[in-house]
This record gives C-alpha cells, sequence and structure tokens, in this order.
C-alpha cells in the first residue's frame, strides 16, 4: 500500500515562511466565553495553542466569561444586564465575576492547556499589578437601536495603567500566562473590565505580533443575519463604515473597537474568528487565506497589499 505524503510535506512547506515570521514573537489570544462552553472546543483549542507553543511562539491567553457569569448570576437570583456589548456590574455580578473567571474557568483553562503539556499558570489584572484601574463614571451609550442612554455601570474599571512585568517573566521561562479579565484599583477595590479590552491593552502593552479573538461568531459580517457576509479583510476606515451602518452590534462592537485600537498602536495584525472550527486557528495563523477576519492598521494595509502577504 502506497501512502500519499505530498499533500502534508506541501502544508508544511506552506508553512514554513509563517514560522520563521513568528518564532519569538508574542501572540494575545482571547478566548470568549462562547468557545469555552463545550470541553470538546476547549480541548481542540488548547491542542492548536500548544502546537503554536512547540513552534517558538509566545503565547499569553485571556479569556472571558459572559455566558457562564450571566448563568450563575440568574441561579443566584440577580438579572444579568448587559447594554451596547457591556456588562452592569452590580455587587453580586462581581462577586460572580470573581468566582468565574479568576475561579472555575481559569483552572479550568489552564487544566486543559496541561492536557496538551502546555505549562500555563492562571492570573488576573489584580495580580502583580498587571492592571490598575478606577470604577468608571455613568456615561452615555448608544444601544444597539441607536438610542443614546446614559448608563451607570457598577463595578465596572477602566484601566489606567499596564504593568506586564508580571506576564514578561512567565513568558520568559516558556510558561502561558492564562489572564482573567480582573483589574485592581489603587484603594485595593476589584474592577471587573471587559475582556477584549483586557486583551488589547496587554497586545499593545508587550508589542504583541498578533491580537487574537476567537469567538462563537465566523468574524465580522456586513449582514449579522448572513454567515456568508464575512468581511475577510478590514482597516479602520472599512470598520467605520461597518459600525455606522448598523452592521457592528452587541458584544462584536467591542472587539472590533478593539482591534482598531490595537491595530493604530503597534500590534501588526488583528484577528477576529470563530473559536469552535476545527482548527480554525491554525488556517488563520499558517494559511494565506485565513479564516476570520484580519484587521490591520492603514500603514499595515499597505505593506500588506505591497507584498501580497495574507494571514
Amino acid at each position: 500500500m502506497t501512502i500519499d505524503t505530498s499533500k502534508g510535506i506541501s502544508g508544511l512547506k506552506g508553512a514554513l515562511r509563517y514560522v520563521r515570521a513568528y518564532r519569538d514573537n508574542v501572540f494575545v489570544v482571547k478566548l470568549g466565553g462562547d468557545v469555552l462552553k463545550e470541553p470538546e472546543v476547549l480541548d481542540q483549542i488548547a491542542g492548536q495553542l500548544s502546537l503554536l507553543s512547540s513552534l517558538g511562539i509566545h503565547l499569553v491567553v485571556v479569556h472571558g466569561g459572559g455566558p457562564q457569569a450571566s448563568e450563575l448570576t440568574t441561579r443566584l437570583g440577580g438579572p444579568a444586564r448587559i447594554v451596547a456589548g457591556r456588562r452592569i456590574t452590580d455587587d453580586l455580578a462581581l462577586e460572580v465575576a470573581k468566582m468565574v473567571y479568576a475561579g472555575s474557568l481559569s483552572t479550568d483553562l489552564v487544566a486543559a492547556l496541561r492536557a496538551h503539556q502546555l505549562p500555563a499558570v492562571g492570573v488576573s489584572g489584580v495580580d502583580g499589578e498587571l492592571l490598575t484601574a478606577h470604577r468608571r463614571p455613568p456615561v452615555k451609550v448608544v444601544t444597539d437601536d441607536d438610542a443614546s442612554i446614559e448608563v451607570d455601570f457598577g463595578h465596572v474599571g477602566d484601566i489606567d495603567a499596564v504593568s506586564p512585568r508580571v506576564l514578561r517573566t512567565l513568558l520568559a521561562d516558556r510558561f502561558v500566562p492564562v489572564v482573567a479579565s480582573l483589574a485592581g484599583g489603587n484603594d485595593g477595590a476589584v474592577y471587573n473590565v471587559n475582556a477584549d479590552t483586557v486583551a488589547e491593552r496587554l497586545a499593545t502593552a508587550l508589542g504583541a505580533q498578533k491580537l487574537m479573538y476567537l469567538t462563537g461568531v465566523p468574524g465580522v459580517l456586513r449582514d449579522r443575519d448572513d454567515p456568508t457576509s464575512l468581511v475577510t479583510f478590514a482597516d479602520p476606515d472599512d470598520l467605520a463604515e461597518l459600525m455606522a451602518s448598523g452592521a457592528l452590534a452587541g458584544g462584536m462592537r467591542p472587539k472590533v473597537e478593539a482591534c482598531i485600537r490595537a491595530a493604530t498602536n503597534g500590534v501588526e495584525r488583528t484577528h477576529i474568528l470563530d473559536g469552535r472550527a476545527p482548527d480554525a486557528l491554525l488556517f488563520e495563523v499558517f494559511t494565506g487565506a485565513g479564516y476570520g477576519t484580519m484587521i490591520v492598521g492603514r500603514k499595515e494595509k499597505a505593506t500588506y497589499i505591497g507584498v501580497d502577504l495574507a494571514d
């Protein structure tokens, strides 16, 4: 029996240029609550992350957990309130965030990575003065139906400073930091911070080559009800048009806004893709066609088009 290995060898050769370009660089990968719900999905993502690490890529994993937090809040008798894709964090919701984000989800994620021989360490933004924040004052927000309202988000923090020393220490010893989206205040308070924002701020502070959001949707859609309307490549101008048209709503808005900020502050390439699809992360990283949406800054767009290197 003859086994045809030509496709596998060809794939390895095709990925080589990416491996060389990414080695010793930092990728920040944010996992949404939708991709953490199913053990099988978490396991296959952990396997992909293990492969990236084995190729010399430094990984920082940030995780959300909105669906899990909402479920526990409801079980404890409280409402789970979300406005324009961002959670209102009252006293109960803050306690839930600490239990779910820094507790059960962090532990489960570290355990899943360990099963793939990837040494991970769970931290939150409170640890090592990683994230310093202050309580967000009441702000006006535009809802998905274009209404402008003033919202008090409660114990939600806006980040004042990022000190990535603890992450650099872990990365230097080849550990994978798993960061829960909580921040500390100088007064000892704990704040809930949007995980998309945490990933963006860490990617910028670390000079990451890539910021990747693994979600429960294919990426940025021109029509949120049509999965085939995927935007595969965009810059801030393209996304401004989509936001103005109302195409970006709910939890996608904070992700896109975070990608724009990161792409204009030194992160070469940002990505939004469906983390539930088999090997989606590897397809996005190692193939020209990619899998989801890639968002770059204007300068990087010129470079991207000039060299015709899509990843």
